[in-house]
């Protein structure tokens, strides 16, 4: 019987929920498996103790699940070790969301391509300046490195082992049993932008407060100069240090994800809604909207909005 080893880790603080869900995903997979062959995964839980004694003992993946703790693994040297002897022996190392930083500080990642959760980009980068970080993707397949985004993306991750061992007819055949999409999500679709407020800067925090109410406006850097009392080169030095963005990116950000809400909240047409957070032009906003969040804004009112799954709702209870 074709057996692909998976070893899953249960390091201080895991998500005990995914530690799980991982395991139970594997077994649905391998009942699907069952009439089309002899293959199938078999999964060992490891916990830290354990893997002293379990260096020598190979797999051909291991599963770094994501943390709901503020746990990082920086100070697990016996999981370090391990990692490091498994990845020399030739398994893939896998990870999810903050279960990347577990790979980081084993010293596996340099140069890598990797994804974590798009909210810990930024400390992640801070930890791991030498990684290639895309948190814009769900799952970066970096062949014997694969890690996957947020915390629900273990099923991402699960579904990109079964389809390596047992084939894309059981992934298709579990995706179905579990009702989830197995393709074309990516964490963009979901990133929220965050305006950072406790910099300490009152000159650039009064025109966040100014721009969060005039995004409709036309505005210029030489306007927001002028409206924080600050020469346009300082304003530029100081914004960036203060926000870590540029004025413009600022901008645009922000419209962006005022421009989300509405989707979300409203049935107002993309052309006013366009119009409404600054863009004059709807065919650019457009491009703007679908560069930073992976949809057009119909695609999104579709998948996110409230109104929208609620008038689904409706319908169906009607119509049964």
């Amino acid at each position: 019987m074709a057996v692909a080893r998976i070893a899953t880790v249960s390091y201080p603080g895991v998500q005990v929920s995914a530690l799980l869900g991982i395991e139970d995903l594997f077994t649905i997979a391998n009942r699907k498996a069952q009439p089309l062959g002899d293959a199938r995964l078999e999964v060992t839980q490891l916990s830290k103790r354990a893997m002293s004694g379990q260096v020598s003992d190979t797999f051909d993946a291991v599963i770094l699940p994501p943390s709901l703790e503020q746990a990082r693994g920086q100070h697990e040297p016996t999981i370090h070790t391990w990692l490091r002897a498994q990845h020399g022996a030739g398994a893939m190392l896998c990870s999810a969301c903050a279960g990347a930083f577990w790979l980081g500080h084993s010293g596996l990642l340099n140069g890598r391509a990797v994804t974590t959760h798009w909210d810990l980009e930024e400390e992640f980068r801070a930890a791991f300046p030498e990684t290639q970080v895309n948190s814009d993707q769900l799952l970066i397949d970096d062949n014997d490195i694969v890690t996957a985004g947020g915390l629900m993306a273990w099923l991402d991750l699960g579904l990109f082992i079964v389809n390596r061992w047992l084939g894309p007819q059981v992934v298709s055949q579990t995706a179905r049993y579990l009702l989830v999409d197995p393709a074309g999500r990516e964490q963009r679709n979901y990133r929220t932008f965050t305006p950072p407020l406790s910099h300490g800067d009152p000159s650039i925090l009064s025109l966040q407060h100014w721009l969060e109410g005039h995004v409709e406006s036309e505005i210029t850097v030489k306007g927001m100069a002028e409206r924080a009392h600050l020469s346009t080169r300082t304003l530029l030095r100081r914004f960036k240090a203060a926000t870590g963005y540029t004025p413009n990116a600022y901008l645009q950000n922000l419209r962006i994800e005022k421009a989300r809400g509405l989707l979300e909240r409203t049935r107002l047409p993309v052309a006013e809604i366009s119009w409404s957070v600054g863009y004059q032009d709807n065919s650019a906003f457009g491009r703007v909207f679908r560069a930073t969040t992976g949809l057009t804004p119909g695609e999104y009112r579709n998948r996110f909005g409230v109104l929208s799954r609620q008038t689904h709702e409706v319908t169906t209870s009607v119509s049964s």
